[in-house]
């Protein structure tokens, strides 16, 4: 199944990089786009848990699913992802 979720805190390419660097790593994930302008990441999945287990490791890297919540130390996780991605 596919789908694309909104999320907070997307800022930049390094945003994207750690995005897709972690969702690769998921098997059961395939054709990950990380689009910086929508605030979006859209990807294909095989089954619930799989995108329940990728909503959670977005929001653990700091870039909560629009509806979720974004306190400030999610939002500090975002700029430690960010710089991550910016150096990789």
């Amino acid at each position: 199944m596919k789908t694309t979720v909104e999320i907070h805190n997307l800022k930049c390419i390094g945003c994207a990089n750690t995005i897709t660097k972690k969702l690769l790593s998921i098997d059961a994930l395939s054709n990950i786009q990380v689009n910086n302008q929508n605030n979006t990441v859209s990807f294909i999945y095989d089954n619930e848990s799989t995108l329940i287990e990728t909503k959670k490791i977005l929001a653990n890297l700091g870039y909560p699913v629009v509806g979720d919540k974004n306190v400030m130390t999610t939002k500090i996780k975002s700029y430690i992802s960010c710089a991550i991605g910016r150096t990789s």
